[in-house]
């Protein structure tokens, strides 16, 4: 039986491990899939259990990025296999990060979204 996968938002916010949330931190410890942006701070990656599939699309100015339609349809794929996907942004992801595009991909396609 395939279990119901879910999508969590997290903004892991100033960026030093001191300042993340709790719920943070306990979401991160149980994700399956972590799918992260470039600012995010490396120690946080450390979080996250060994198995856990880790996934940089991170965009930096100049430098060859992860389109946005890639990092939905992989936000999406993962969620459908029945996993917990964990997106991981640097700041507020609804102030700095494209947190729209991916809730309405994620709606469309009728997954799970915290």
């Amino acid at each position: 039986m395939n279990r119901a996968g879910k999508v969590y938002l997290v903004g892991a916010g100033p960026g030093e491990m001191q300042y993340l949330t709790l719920q943070a931190q306990r979401l991160l410890a149980q994700a399956q899939v972590l799918i992260y942006d470039a600012l995010v701070d490396e120690l946080l990656l450390n979080l996250v259990p060994t198995d856990c599939l880790k996934l940089d699309v991170g965009k930096r100015g100049g430098a060859p990025s992860t389109p946005q339609l890639e990092i939905d349809r992989l936000l999406v794929d993962y969620c459908q296999q029945g996993l917990q996907v964990v997106r991981l942004k640097s700041g507020d992801p609804f102030v700095f990060g494209r947190c729209l595009a991916e809730i309405t991909a994620l709606q469309a396609a009728d997954c799970d979204l915290k």
